[in-house]
């Protein structure tokens, strides 16, 4: 029996408590990347308390495309995230955030960017860009505010950081620091090694089912820290070139 070819996308999807949503999600990358890109889908269930792990059970035996993988206490997303990244079989990675308020339908947009012959050899990340977004208006006030502290204190080249539609390059995502919350700073982790950051207008959706896992000042003290320690980190960046001798024989 052959093996089926390797996947050149792997889709990770962190899943904390979102039976509900996981999968209209899943039939949702299904229909974007079925016949158009290899693909596979890594399901992280992060210490959920609700029928998430029924409902992963139920699509991983659906869809052999599906993979899942589960920790026995939620360790938080950023954590979800690099699990997911670490499993993976393909070389790019697409991540969406479980809610369902991501379309996967922009993936293909955000792949085909990466795929030009014209790309930048050092693009690294490739991240969503919400131009509407369905939240409240205080959650939309808060992250406007938020958003523009960042980019004035990191420089990071991302309007939108919090967008959970991202592409990246498997080795690039799991050589940054790891630290709890790091996937909010993943574009400033990406242009301290280097990297070429771009921002693509997506799809934003309001939630459907299930409720919103954050408040609005649930993560403030922590984002300060955060903030001040990957600041720290950026400014503390060297990034050498590097030229291998070769033989003179």
């Amino acid at each position: 029996m052959s093996l089926p070819p390797k996947p050149v996308l792997s889709v990770v999807i962190p899943f904390n408590d979102e039976a509900e949503n996981l999968q209209p999600l899943i039939s949702e990358v299904h229909d974007a990347l079925n016949g158009r890109i290899s693909y596979e889908l890594v399901c992280v269930d992060d210490g959920s308390c609700d029928g998430t792990a029924d409902a992963l059970h139920r699509a991983r035996a659906s869809n052999p495309l599906v993979r899942v993988l589960q920790h026995s206490k939620q360790c938080g997303q950023s954590t979800a995230l690099r699990t997911g990244v670490k499993a993976a079989h393909a070389p790019w990675i697409a991540t969406l955030d479980g809610d369902g308020q991501n379309d996967p339908a922009d993936i293909p947009k955000l792949f085909a960017v990466v795929q030009d012959p014209k790309c930048p050899q050092d693009l690294q990340l490739v991240i969503g860009m919400r131009r509407k977004r369905f939240d409240s208006a205080a959650k939309r006030y808060a992250s406007r505010i938020a958003n523009a502290v960042r980019v004035w204190m990191l420089e990071d080249d991302s309007p939108d950081s919090g967008c959970g539609l991202k592409l990246f390059r498997r080795d690039v995502f799991l050589d940054l620091p790891y630290f709890d919350h790091m996937h909010r700073f993943v574009p400033a982790l990406v242009k301290r090694n280097g990297g070429i950051v771009k921002s693509v207008p997506v799809n934003h959706r309001a939630r459907e089912r299930g409720s919103s896992h954050y408040g609005i000042f649930d993560r403030l003290g922590d984002g300060i820290l955060d903030l001040l320690g990957v600041m720290w980190l950026c400014k503390r960046a060297c990034n050498p070139i590097v030229e291998e001798w070769r033989s003179n024989g």
